[in-house]
């Protein structure tokens, strides 16, 4: 096995495509997420990922838990290598900013940030204290809309905005150990997050929103995590990559 693989929201989306690139690409894969084991998603996914793929109830936001589920990935995988903190959450309400609630904002903050944060946090003190026997990296799953604005659903942008900055932070104090830490920014993604708006944004592409002219996929996002993952990105750390098609060039 080439080493052992986090992946927060790992069971759908962007994660599960996460994970099935690293399982193909011979990692050992734990997902993590607050759903239950019952519900069909988490069911569904290790059913397709086969006996390599392991997962573990946990809720980002409770950050009071997060030992205890490095302890249970620990105890059936070993220690993790690799951390996609991919989980995160949409605007719970889109609409004008002026009238976003604080329990809103809260909400996103919580698990984007606050959560991620604190989980990258536990995971780099683990990995400090483990042999550097293998490649070690941490990578934030976050969105153009990190630098893109879009004003009806600003607790959001805002979230992406600051895990940029947590992932510089964290690549700079990891360095000199040899851990990379880098940033994904995905662009228009066909997931269950962007189900709802999957017209509205057709017909934008369609127009030209994205020089690529298609919707990205999960596995775009997989395709560029396994060499991160795998260490051949090892010097570029602190790496903001845009996976988003051209999304997020500027343009006349």
């Amino acid at each position: 096995m080439t080493g052992i693989a986090l992946v927060t929201g790992g069971q759908q989306g962007i994660g599960f495509g996460i994970s099935r690139a690293l399982l193909a690409a011979g990692f050992q894969v734990a997902m993590a997420s607050r759903s239950a084991p019952e519900k069909p998603a988490v069911k569904n996914a290790l059913a397709a990922l086969g006996p390599n793929a392991v997962y573990v109830q946990h809720d980002v936001s409770d950050i009071d838990n997060v030992s205890s589920c490095l302890d249970q990935v620990e105890a059936q995988l070993g220690p993790v290598t690799a951390l996609v903190s991919n989980a995160g959450v949409g605007a719970p309400v889109r609409g004008d900013m002026l009238d976003l609630q604080p329990e809103n904002w809260d909400f996103v903050q919580n698990i984007n940030l606050r959560g991620a944060f604190f989980l990258a946090q536990e995971v780099a003190r683990r990995m400090l204290a483990q042999p550097q026997n293998t490649y070690r990296s941490i990578t934030f799953v976050t969105s153009v809309s990190a630098t893109m604005v879009s004003v009806e659903r600003a607790e959001y942008c805002v979230s992406k905005a600051a895990a940029a900055m947590m992932a510089q932070l964290f690549a700079v104090r990891l360095a000199p150990h040899g851990i990379g830490v880098f940033e994904l920014r995905p662009g228009i993604i066909a997931t269950e997050m962007t189900e709802g708006v999957r017209e509205k944004y057709t017909d934008r592409i369609e127009g030209g929103l994205v020089p690529a002219a298609r919707w990205g996929e999960a596995r775009d996002i997989g395709s560029v995590i396994v060499p991160i993952a795998e260490g051949k990105l090892e010097f570029a750390t602190g790496a903001a990559i845009p996976v988003d098609g051209g999304l997020s060039i500027s343009r006349l």
